[in-house]
């Protein structure tokens, strides 16, 4: 019927402004898999190279500054932080890979870390794998492209800090992705552009995670 496509997508908008309203606590910080949290909730894992914006990007999504600290060192991030969000879904937050002030050995240990994470976690629903719009998909982007492929763990793309470039430049480096995506079986189809400063495609994002969550709260 005319007039029910836009009325879903705004109650998916707006089912997923609630849902990021609520209360959205830290619960865990895992540095090895023996401290993971239980598997109750489904989970959203944020990942993305060294100072790729997972951080701000968390706090534009929560509507929070501190919910997850924001650096211009890369390497911050250092372990597996998980976010209960409103009971109904965990958030995690991984450490960057690629490029980190750190040492090798550390570098080493948290980059082990996600990827056994992202291959053996049985209540991972998506993964939002973050790249920087100014510059596109790099070798080690694709690495953790393919042990999510291997392992069928969907997961979507999502650029990030989209005002730092010109809209033909930011158009380009999405077409190129769209077109690497296609040929990745557990991709997403839709690439989220996004931009924590000006709130860009935030909402969207918003609505799409808000999808995997949990109907209700089960007592």
């Amino acid at each position: 019927m005319p007039g029910e496509a836009p009325q879903q997508e705004e109650a998916e908008l707006e089912f997923g402004r609630w849902l990021f309203a609520q209360d959205c606590r830290f619960t865990t910080a895992a540095v090895n898999l023996a401290q993971l949290p239980p598997m109750t909730l489904p989970e959203v894992a944020f990942a993305g190279r060294s100072n790729v914006g997972k951080s701000s990007l968390l706090n534009a999504l929560t509507g929070r500054k501190t919910l997850a600290r924001t650096s211009h060192t890369p390497g911050r991030t250092q372990q597996l932080n998980f976010f209960e969000l409103g009971g109904r879904l965990m958030l995690v937050d991984l450490p960057g890979y690629g490029y980190a002030r750190a040492s090798k050995q550390s570098v080493r240990r948290w980059t082990t870390l996600t990827r056994d994470f992202l291959k053996g976690r049985a209540s991972l629903r998506r993964v939002c794998l973050l790249i920087d719009a100014r510059h596109g998909l790099k070798e080690s982007d694709r690495e953790i492209l393919t042990i999510l492929d291997r392992a069928a763990v969907s997961y979507q793309v999502v650029l990030t800090k989209a005002d730092k470039c010109k809209p033909a430049e930011g158009e380009r480096v999405r077409a190129a992705l769209a077109a690497e995506l296609e040929r990745r079986p557990a991709a997403h189809p839709e690439i989220a552009v996004t931009s924590a400063v000006t709130g860009a495609g935030i909402a969207e994002l918003r609505a799409a995670i808000a999808a995997l969550a949990v109907a209700e709260i089960t007592e």
